[in-house]
């Protein structure tokens, strides 16, 4: 009998905040009603469109996600919304929760339709982070104390913007706890690796909630679509750029596929070395640009075969001489070159057959996850090996054949139970 997989306790915690969160602020405004309905009809449709148009990004765990940076700057804008054309507003933290809540379920009806729905964790990230916005600046300012501290001016702007920012960092703290409650990395890399993909879109949701805060207390709600068509297009741009990822991902792919398709290695091989290269490699804390590059050499790390008169049997090169596996790396790096993939992946193919000791870590990461698989499935004609075992069998090597480092971190990936 199959269980479901356990939730993280922090990830437990998350949902039941998140769960709370949206049932106050929803029993809230059905008792008391909606106040000031224009202004949040208003906002709300800001919002849903924003989650319509959402924008396809790849996270720090490598999983493809949806990101709605015109709708969490109208949940941004309505959070620290304190005047509507110099008239004070009346709504208050739950309210902003409870519109944004709603507004997004609209906005992302048609995605959960197609089978695109966000998960819970970016759900309940959001909630919190609307509540977060608006419980910083809410109660700041319906008592006084905003004004008190800093008088209407750039010091009012920047303390909006600085609030919408912390809000940004937040959300990418929840997010990278999240992934390392779920997998067990290191929170560090995790968090750097959060940072590096919402770089841009972070700052810019940021002063845009900031900029409909204060444009509408000055010109009214006519000022948002004016200030929210530069971020849509934006948007759209994020779009475009994601596409051509995505492209060039898929023909990297289909050229580490070549290898198999000739018969050159057994199916799957390249796509396993790939996955847990990945993992290897963030377990050791590299940055996301140098997990894409150990991702894609790994995918091509075979790819020199295909210059071979006779095949490698099982395409196992690792029990060949070292001027042999050399002759090999060196004829893949040629080939990943003429493909006009970037020289960065063509070097590491090259330098998998190096002694270890001089090789860049991905070739490191490469070297040893090509054996691990070796192993595991029996490539080199010998019968496959169990996980313990394989193990073993690259620690006795590490001397002179694989990194120590790089072995233990392969160890504790496969400890918890990765499967690629």
């Amino acid at each position: 009998m199959s269980t479901a997989p356990s939730v993280p306790r922090f990830v437990a915690v998350l949902y039941a905040a998140a769960a709370a969160l949206c049932a106050a602020a929803l029993c809230h405004v059905l008792w008391h009603g909606v106040a000031q309905p224009g202004i949040a009809l208003v906002f709300g449709l800001v919002i849903a469109v924003g989650e319509l148009t959402r924008v396809r990004l790849e996270g720090a765990d490598g999983d493809v996600r949806a990101v709605g940076p015109l709708g969490g700057a109208g949940a941004l804008g309505y959070a620290m919304l304190g005047e509507v054309h110099h008239e004070p507003t009346s709504h208050g933290v739950l309210q902003v929760v409870a519109v944004a809540v709603v507004a997004s379920l609209v906005g992302l009806a048609p995605h959960v339709a197609l089978g695109r729905a966000p998960g819970l964790d970016v759900v309940s990230r959001t909630v919190l982070g609307v509540g977060f916005a608006a419980g910083c600046f809410q109660p700041l300012y319906n008592s006084g104390l905003l004004g008190q501290i800093t008088a209407p001016g750039p010091g009012y702007a920047l303390c909006l913007f600085g609030i919408t920012l912390l809000t940004g960092l937040f959300d990418v703290l929840l997010a990278a706890a999240v992934v390392a409650a779920r997998t067990a990395w290191p929170f560090p890399p995790l968090l750097r690796e959060e940072l590096r993909t919402r770089l841009s879109i972070v700052p810019a949701m940021a002063a845009t909630g900031a900029v409909l805060a204060l444009a509408v207390a000055v010109a009214g709600l006519w000022a948002l679509p004016v200030f929210c068509v530069p971020l849509l297009l934006t948007q759209f741009s994020f779009r475009r750029y994601t596409s051509v990822r995505a492209t060039y991902r898929q023909t990297i792919s289909s050229l580490a596929r070549a290898t198999e398709v000739a018969g050159y290695t057994p199916r799957g091989h390249a796509r396993r070395v790939a996955d847990l290269s990945r993992a290897v490699g963030r377990e050791l804390g590299l940055a996301e640009a140098e997990l894409t590059v150990l991702e894609y050499a790994a995918l091509m790390h075979d790819i020199g075969q295909l210059s071979l008169v006779d095949p490698v049997p099982g395409g196992a090169t690792e029990p060949l001489e070292p001027a042999e596996r050399r002759r090999i790396a060196l004829l893949g790096g040629a080939v990943v070159r003429q493909t006009g993939v970037h020289g960065h992946i063509a070097s590491v193919v090259e330098r998998q057959a190096d002694p270890y000791r001089e090789q860049p870590v991905t070739a490191r990461v490469i070297r040893t996850v090509n054996a691990y698989d070796d192993l595991r499935t029996g490539r080199g004609g010998e019968a496959p090996a169990g996980p313990c075992q394989a193990l073993e069998q690259l620690r006795l090597a590490t001397a002179r054949d694989y990194e120590p480092r790089v072995v233990e971190a392969l160890s504790r990936v496969v400890s918890r139970g990765f499967e690629a």
